[in-house]
C-alpha cells in the first residue's frame, strides 16, 4: 500500500524519546523517514534533535537528513490527529503502550512497541483484538525473534532436537515496588505530569519516580517509573520479557501459556538477589512469609498442560531447555549444546555479525516490519506472541503478589475459580485515559 510521502518513505512518528526512542531512529532503515516527535516532556524532543556526544553517532543520520523537517508535540493524542504519518513507534513507559498503539491503530496507523506490550493482561489482549479489527501490522519489539542464530536455536528445539523437554531455566527477575508517598516536588516546566501519569494515579511529581538511569541511590543506577506497579512490571516485565519470549518460541506455545504459577522463598536471603540486579533493594527482612517488596524477588514455577515447567529462579545466567537428549544453553545471539555434537550442521558464525555490538542493534528488526507492511511477509514478533509473552511475565508477579499458586486457564485467559487474582488481570484506569470504543 502508498504511503503519505510523495517520495515514498514510510512516513514515521516516534512516541517516546528517552534511551530506547532515540536508538530505533537512529536504526530505522533509510526507507522510513521520522516526520513527527512526541513525548510528555519536551526537553527529550530536543535532544533527539540536537543529540549530545552519547547520541551524537546513532542518530547523525536522522539529524543530517530529517531532524529539520521533523514536527514536535507534547500529547500523543493530538499528535494522531495529523495526516500525514503511515506508522507510529512506541517507546514511552510501559503503562501508555497499549492506549498509543490501538490509538495509532483505530487511526489507520502500522504500529512497532516496544516491549513488554502491556502493563496487565487485560489490555494486552485488547491490543490483540484493536489489532485484528484495524488489520493494520503490529510488531512488538522482542527483536531476538529476528536473530538468525536465536531463529535457529528455537526451530532446533521445536523440530525435536533435544527430544522431549521437560524443564527451562531463567533467571530470577524481581517484580515492582509499591511507590512510597514521596514528599512533593515542583514539575520541570518542559514536563506534563499529568500526561506521563496518564491512566495510573496522579501523584505528586518527584525525580526518583520519573528519572531512569540518570543516577544512582546507594550505588545502584536508579530505574525511576520502572520500579513502581503503576508504571511497569519492573524486571520481570522487562528483561524477562525477552526470556520468556525465547520460551514460547522455542516451546510453540506462541498461542497459550502455563496452567500453574507458584511463587516460592528463595534459598537465600532476598537481600542478596537483589544484589544481582541494579534495582531498589526490600526493607529488612521479616518472619512469616514476608512483605510484597520481598516476595517481588521470588523464585517462580510455573508448569504447562503438557507437563514442562518453567523454573524462573537462578541466578545470573543464560536459559536453559533441558531434553531427552541433553541441554541447550541460549543467550542473546548465541547458543550451545551439552552433548556438542547434537548439532552437527550448525548455523554459521556469521549471522551473529549484523548483531553484534553494545546490544542496542535493532535494524533487522524494523526491516522486517516494514516489510511485513510493504509486502506482507510475515512478522517475526506478532501482537498475538507479544501478548502471551507479557501475559506469563504477568502471571509471575501476580503469584509474587498473592503469596499463593495460582490455576491459569490460558485459552479464556482468566483465573479458575479466584476472583482475587480475577481482578488483577486489569487496573483501574483514570478519566481522560480511557481505552477507545
Amino acid at each position: 500500500e502508498g504511503f503519505a510521502s510523495p517520495n515514498s518513505r514510510m512516513q514515521v512518528a516516534v512516541i517516546g524519546c528517552g534511551f530506547r526512542g532515540k536508538y530505533l531512529i537512529g536504526n530505522l532503515p533509510e526507507s522510513a523517514q521520522v516526520t513527527a516527535l512526541c513525548d510528555s516532556c519536551l526537553t527529550r524532543t530536543t535532544e533527539t534533535l540536537h543529540p549530545d556526544s552519547k547520541f551524537a553517532p546513532i542518530l547523525q543520520s536522522f539529524t543530517a537528513h530529517d531532524a529539520g523537517n521533523c514536527r514536535i508535540e507534547q500529547d500523543y493524542r493530538r499528535l494522531l490527529d495529523q495526516p500525514d504519518i503511515d506508522a507510529v513507534i512506541v517507546t514511552t513507559p510501559d503503562h501508555h503502550h497499549v492506549l498509543v498503539g490501538m490509538l495509532a491503530l483505530l487511526s489507520g496507523r502500522h504500529l512497532y512497541v516496544e516491549k513488554p506490550l502491556s502493563l496487565t493482561i487485560a489490555e494486552g489482549r485488547q491490543l490483540v483484538d484493536c489489532a485484528e479489527q484495524t488489520g493494520r501490522v503490529v510488531q512488538v519489539g522482542s527483536q531476538q525473534r529476528s536473530m538468525e542464530i536465536n531463529q535457529f536455536a528455537c526451530e532446533f528445539l521445536r523440530d525435536g532436537g533435544l527430544g522431549r523437554i521437560h524443564r527451562v531455566e531463567l533467571e530470577n527477575y524481581p517484580g515492582p515496588m509499591m511507590a512510597p508517598e514521596f514528599p512533593r516536588s515542583s514539575v520541570p516546566r518542559d514536563l506534563n505530569w499529568d500526561l506521563f501519569c496518564g491512566p495510573g494515579p496522579l501523584v505528586d511529581y518527584h525525580d526518583q519516580v520519573w528519572i531512569k538511569d540518570l543516577f544512582k541511590v546507594d550505588g545502584r543506577l536508579w530505574r525511576g517509573w520502572d520500579l513502581y506497579r503503576d508504571y511497569s512490571g519492573h524486571l520481570m516485565t522487562n528483561w524477562g520479557a525477552h526470556s520468556i519470549d525465547m520460551v514460547q518460541y522455542a516451546l510453540g506455545t506462541d498461542d497459550t501459556g502455563p496452567v500453574l504459577i507458584e511463587a516460592f522463598p528463595p534459598d537465600v536471603d532476598v537481600l542478596e538477589l537483589a544484589k544481582d540486579h541494579e534495582t531498589h533493594t526490600p526493607p529488612p527482612k521479616t518472619s512469616g512469609q514476608g512483605t510484597y517488596d520481598e516476595r517481588r524477588f521470588w523464585p517462580v514455577r510455573m508448569t504447562y498442560r503438557n507437563g514442562v515447567e518453567l523454573h524462573i529462579s537462578g541466578r545470573i545466567k543464560p536459559w536453559v531447555f533441558h531434553g531427552e537428549h541433553g541441554t541447550l544453553v541460549m543467550g542473546r545471539n548465541s547458543f550451545r549444546t551439552d552433548p556438542p555434537d547434537l548439532i552437527r550442521n550448525g548455523i554459521y558464525s556469521e549471522f551473529a555479525l549484523p548483531w553484534s555490538g553494545d546490544g542496542h542493534v535493532a535494524r533487522p528488526h524494523l526491516q522486517h516490519w516494514m516489510d511485513a507492511i510493504d509486502h506482507g511477509t510475515p512478522l517475526r514478533a506478532p501482537v498475538e506472541a507479544g501478548h502471551r509473552t507479557a501475559t506469563i511475565c504477568h502471571l509471575a508477579n501476580i503469584a509474587r503478589e498473592l503469596n499463593r499458586p495460582l490455576h491459569w486457564n490460558p485459552d479464556e485467559e482468566c483465573f479458575e475459580n479466584d476472583t482475587e487474582a480475577d481482578a488483577l488481570r486489569s487496573r483501574p484506569r483514570r478519566a481522560g485515559f480511557e481505552f477507545p470504543t
